[in-house]
């Protein structure tokens, strides 16, 4: 088996720190990008080249499987044995042994010694305590002082505790990387793209516990009627045009649940897997969503890591996670190349992407460590800018009222954010009321900048997209400041944020009906690019209020200037 060229290069650095360094290196490579040849490369090597043992640990018989197959390709001849109670074999006294961490992890003097321990999905090795994983890598270094380990995962952090290389723990630093966006491009994996949707449910009621949400409370918000019916039309409408359709729930009850609107409201069959699915039932639907006779797959905490089926076309999430690991495992079970796939259909009902990221720039937030001393939490109001408690809902200098928090919240219909950063994805909402607000810049001095105008249009009850407008700013910034209100207006483009502000309240402009927002993956801050307008009102109505002097022509200025302006960073 060739190697691809990124592999060689992962395999040639895993070298090159043995070699260089005393501590343990990491690799990381995108699920469907191909771990399993570069393990079996090293274990060849290691054995035929330099005479050593190697244990491979995973902790699920599908990663032992896989193992076990590439090494008889790779290495025909190498002596394998698989130590796995779920394959139902023992073998021990192989140069090398594949091996179940469950199984394995109290039998490190059986084994004996050994030369290198390979742990595939190695974001599962807890940082420190007494886990099997830690049992048996600490037993393994009495019984071979020297046996060095290496990591191989898709994703350098922990489903709860932050990154998996540091300098007090197993591994120790990541000597070889290569990204989904990098993959995506040399066409080793597959495109992504998603779809937007609107209607949102609450999930701020639901408890947080060890960094992930309650199973047992998310799952009673997940599995109401009207969001599970919402979603599943939703996931019917999106893939007319797609094969294989995998479906991540929050629960056995909401699974069941999800499974029965898909049979008696769309009459289309659901399978559905979860952890007590018996083992003949499981291996059956299995076998028959890979084989394409089965479109539409729903399962529960099963097929994540090590789940191998490139046929997946479409990934709906109707699970919200605060895990960026589960996360990125969940949008991962698309990445793979199949024929006749053009591209992977990523439908998020859970905030996911927004939440923690595109999959190529997943924000990793490492777990507090504070002491409880400091500053109590705050914010500024922005109308005042007096600094107050972070729980106050009017302030107490100039009597502005707080918006309600921002809250996690899952989506009846998919998110709008795009899977990959960089991507760039609209949706057309209905817009309920618009408000008009003088806005300054946080922490400028007075005079240092410019005010704004600040547009708040309500598109969901206590929801809002906010637009600045640059009224008193030079040259491009208010050129469409100018652009904007005459659009909107018959009256004479104001010279102030005040004065526009306060004819935008009388009513000079025309109603909006709906606005385009566009969202940019990896980028916090969404964009309304497009409003459907009403008539605007006469312009005699409001006679007298605006000043009738026409703004001073703006200096023209060179496009290299124009592009150097970031009057569209938000927030002023």
């Amino acid at each position: 088996m060739q190697l691809r060229p990124y592999q060689r290069e992962a395999v040639d650095a895993v070298y090159n720190h043995l070699r260089t360094r005393d501590d343990n290196p990491c690799v990381v490579i995108p699920t469907g990008g191909g771990k399993t040849p570069l393990l079996a490369t090293i274990c060849r090597d290691a054995v035929e080249r330099w005479s050593g043992r190697v244990v491979i640990l995973a902790h699920v018989k599908e990663l032992l499987e896989q193992a076990a197959d590439k090494l008889r390709v790779i290495a025909p001849g190498l002596p394998v044995g698989i130590y796995s109670a779920g394959l139902g074999r023992k073998d021990l006294g192989y140069d090398v042994t594949i091996a179940g961490i469950q199984s394995i992890y109290q039998k490190a003097c059986s084994v004996g010694p050994v030369d290198l321990v390979i742990a595939d999905e190695c974001h599962l090795i807890p940082p420190d305590g007494e886990g099997m994983y830690q049992q048996f890598l600490k037993d393994m270094k009495v019984v071979n002082p020297r046996v060095r380990v290496i990591g191989l995962t898709a994703t350098p952090f922990r489903m709860k505790s932050g990154n998996v290389c540091g300098p007090d723990t197993i591994l120790n630093h990541i000597c070889y990387e290569v990204g989904v966006r990098e993959l995506i491009e040399q066409g080793f994996l597959c495109q992504l793209r998603s779809k937007a949707g609107v209607a949102k449910g609450d999930t701020s009621r639901v408890k947080i516990r060890g960094g992930e949400f309650v199973a047992g409370e998310l799952e009673t918000v997940m599995d109401d009627d009207g969001l599970v019916m919402a979603a599943c039309a939703e996931i019917v409408e999106h893939t007319m045009d797609r094969h294989s359709v995998l479906i991540f729930c929050a629960g056995v009850q909401h699974g069941e649940h999800v499974v029965r609107t898909f049979r008696e409201r769309h009459e289309l069959e659901c399978g559905f897997i979860e952890g007590n699915t018996p083992p003949l039932e499981r291996e059956s639907t299995l076998a028959r969503f890979k084989a394409g006779k089965l479109k539409y797959l729903a399962n529960v905490n099963v097929l994540t890591t090590g789940f191998d089926a490139p046929n997946v076309d479409c990934v709906a999430m109707l699970r919200p996670t605060l895990s960026p690991g589960l996360y990125y495992q969940m949008v991962g079970r698309g990445f793979r190349l199949c024929e006749g796939k053009a591209d992977c259909l990523v439908l998020d009902f859970g905030g996911n992407v927004v939440r923690h990221g595109p999959v190529d720039a997943i924000n990793i937030r490492e777990p507090s460590r504070s002491t409880g001393e400091g500053d109590a939490p705050a914010k500024e109001c922005p109308e005042c800018n007096t600094i107050v408690p972070a729980g106050c809902a009017k302030c107490y200098e100039c009597g502005h009222e707080f918006p309600p928090p921002e809250r996690e919240k899952h989506e009846a219909t998919a998110s709008a954010a795009g899977p990959l950063s960089g991507q760039k994805t609209r949706e057309t909402v209905e817009v309920y009321d618009v408000g008009f607000h003088v806005h300054h810049k946080r922490g400028a001095a007075p005079g240092e900048a410019p005010p704004t105008m600040r547009v708040e249009y309500e598109i969901d009850a206590d929801e809002y997209m906010r637009e600045w407008i640059c009224f008193e700013h030079q040259r491009f910034a208010r050129r469409k400041a100018e652009a904007w209100w005459r659009r909107r207006s018959n009256t004479p483009v104001p010279q102030t944020v005040a004065e526009a502000v306060e004819l935008a309240r009388a009513g000079a402009l025309a109603p909006v009906n709906a606005i385009t927002v566009e969202w940019t993956s990896g980028v916090r801050w969404p964009q309304v690019v497009d409003s459907d307008l009403g008539e605007p009102p006469p312009a005699s109505e409001f006679a007298g209020m605006s000043s009738e002097k026409k703004p001073e022509p703006a200096a023209v200025s060179s496009g290299s200037d124009w592009e150097s302006l970031d009057i569209d960073d938000i927030p002023f």
